[in-house]
């Protein structure tokens, strides 16, 4: 048996089953992604997190840079996240394995950070998912990354689509005025 949705973008669904068909698109992992898609920076344009103080703490910060870079094995990518306070720049850096589109954090045994990469029409962006597990903390967290600092109208509404298939929160969406910091700290 089969019913309407009521919003458009959710299309003909079976009553057995509780996932929206196009959410079975935009939730799926990709199956691979070419490690030199990843190199380079990328500028965090949105995210949302299903934990309120990690949402609260992204809301903080003026801008977030991200750099891939490959290492010498194969399996591993360098990673660097720039988190910007003000005129601060907080550099964090993990070396992270990778398995296609699959991601795990060396956070040296602090947490459990894993990732995948997800479906995205935009043709310089990722979407990244993130499930961050520790003692005090559970959470499963999308981010929209571009190589510009703002995306157009319809690819942050599939962005906007993912985080509803997810449950979650409407995202924070960084200011593309704010300055980006370096990739090496200023000395």
């Amino acid at each position: 048996m089969f019913a309407v949705c009521a919003v458009a973008i959710f299309c003909l669904v079976s009553v057995s089953h509780s996932i929206p068909l196009v959410c079975e698109k935009l939730v799926h992992p990709l199956k691979s992604l070419a490690p030199h898609h990843l190199e380079g920076r990328w500028a965090l344009v949105a995210g949302s997190l299903n934990h309120a103080p990690s949402m609260d703490a992204l809301r903080q910060r003026d801008s977030i840079t991200m750099y891939f870079s490959n290492s010498s094995e194969p399996s591993t990518v360098s990673y660097t996240q720039i988190n910007r306070f003000g005129n601060h720049c907080q550099h964090l850096h993990y070396n992270v394995s990778m398995d296609r589109s699959s991601l795990t954090f060396d956070v040296g045994n602090r947490f459990d950070l894993t990732g995948s990469f997800l479906y995205t029409s935009c043709p310089d962006c990722l979407v990244m998912r993130w499930v961050v597990k520790s003692s005090r903390r559970h959470s499963v967290d999308l981010y929209l990354l571009s190589r510009r600092r703002e995306v157009e109208s319809r690819e942050m509404e599939e962005f906007r689509a993912q985080l509803k298939c997810y449950q979650l929160p409407v995202p924070v969406v960084a200011d593309p005025t704010k300055e980006l910091c370096p990739e090496h700290p200023q000395s």
